[in-house]
């Protein structure tokens, strides 16, 4: 029986993640090295030309502790990512309903990537109405003992959906459910219901 999930920091995470943040108490990454290409600086999004991610452009490689990565200003990312958003969701029922709840992140520069990711998560857990078991590691274990879910490692997420239930998207006439997208777009297209979807993914109807 599990009792705790270990999770790595995550920008707008996928569903798949806050499901496991509110079955499990959960222990937040903190002190292992920066990965790559992983959800720590990237979300994945349905778009009107499909599957989009997108990605935080940082300052630091996979020798550095996760909580010393910097967030870089190359590219203009925030206008972008914020625009990509708006594209992809500013039909869905429930975006003006929380527009102005996430457009400051994309305005306000922050310096680093845990601070940006926890500060987006506690607001997505403000917003659906959950109040997470969840704190930071002391300490970085690479291999846990006991009955605890190690959802750190590259692809960990991967699985874990695929008994969820769709539910309606933006552009699924066009490309079908797409699953385990990030946490915003179940938010955007469920509102209120989200809460009830996460705690009863495999049988909401």
């Amino acid at each position: 029986m599990i009792e705790t999930v270990y999770l790595p920091t995550a920008y707008l995470a996928p569903i798949s993640y806050y499901w496991a943040m509110m079955k499990y108490p959960a222990k937040l990454e903190t002190n292992e090295h920066y990965i790559k290409q992983t959800y720590r600086n990237r979300c994945v999004i349905a778009s009107a030309n499909g599957i989009m991610p997108l990605s935080i452009p940082v300052v630091g490689n996979n020798d550095q502790c996760i909580r010393d990565v910097r967030i870089s200003d190359h590219g203009n990312w925030r206008h972008l990512h914020w625009h990509a958003i708006m594209s992809a969701y500013s039909s869905s029922p429930f975006f003006e309903y929380y527009e102005d709840d996430f457009a400051p992140f994309y305005e306000k520069k922050f310096d680093y990537l845990v601070d940006f990711n926890n500060q987006l998560q506690e607001l997505v857990c403000n917003l659906i109405d959950f109040k997470p078991v969840i704190e930071n590691t002391k300490e970085y274990i690479h291999e846990l003992e006991g009955n605890a879910l190690d959802l750190r490692k590259k692809n960990a997420f991967k699985d874990i959906a695929k008994s969820f239930k769709p539910y309606w998207q933006v552009f699924e006439d066009k490309y079908g459910f797409k699953s385990d997208l990030s946490i915003i777009d179940l938010l955007f297209n469920l509102g209120p219901e989200s809460l009830l979807y996460l705690r009863f993914p495999e049988s909401f109807d």
